[in-house]
């Protein structure tokens, strides 16, 4: 498979033991937050309906994020469905309390009729899942938020982490994924406490703290 991760790229958090559960678990796939920016700047993309989206509008409520192609010839069809998995066991809240974002890296082939495509044919074609493309100055700015950068090799493939970052709703990071690592069994575990720390980050104030505590996450 061509798409690499870059080894410039690949400085990856050093793998954090969430233990979401008492029994102490540890979480695979999962890396503590190092990343202290805002990371739903006001920056306006297009989506995959052709409506503009500021990311900054996205605040107030807990965003997973990551960064696709639309002809990733393996790596971007497996993140996108794990993520899938994430929105069934989400249901109803995925759009009222939880937004998904996957932003193209290469916004030079993928307008939103490519990524309206690719999210139909990837089965994420979900209310609250947003597909957004733009400029090459405007995605290459996103992408430096998160510490990363796009290259295109001579074959037309393009090198990027693989990498899923799951937002507070201030903008912030709460946790770092790599989807790759999770497995793909029906009875993931780790897709579950995907779902549990998404949906306590939906909620406010004590019950917030409730419930992260609960699962050891706050």
């Amino acid at each position: 498979m061509a798409m690499m991760i870059a080894a410039g790229l690949a400085t990856m958090l050093a793998l954090a033991g969430c233990s979401p559960h008492p029994s102490n678990v540890v979480e695979p796939g999962s890396y503590a937050a190092a990343n202290t920016s805002d990371c739903l700047p006001a920056i306006t993309l297009v989506d995959q309906h052709g409506q503009d989206v500021s990311l900054a509008s996205l605040k107030g409520r807990p965003v997973l994020i990551d960064f696709i192609y639309s002809t990733c010839p393996g790596p971007c069809p497996l993140m996108t469905s794990r993520m899938a998995v994430v929105a069934k066991l989400l249901g109803h809240k995925l759009g009222s309390q939880v937004t998904f974002v996957s932003i193209t890296i290469d916004p030079e082939h993928d307008r939103p009729a490519e990524l309206e495509k690719y999210a139909r044919e990837s089965g994420a074609d979900a209310a609250g899942w947003l597909f957004l493309t733009g400029t090459p100055a405007q995605i290459d700015r996103v992408l430096a938020i998160y510490h990363l950068r796009r290259m295109r090799n001579p074959d037309g493939t393009l090198n990027h982490v693989a990498a899923s970052y799951l937002l507070d709703p201030d903008g912030h990071q709460v946790r770092q994924y790599q989807p790759l690592e999770v497995k793909a069994s029906g009875r993931s575990r780790p897709r579950l406490w995907w779902r549990i720390l998404i949906e306590c980050l939906a909620e406010a104030g004590p019950a917030r703290q409730l419930c992260l505590g609960r699962w050891r996450l706050g």
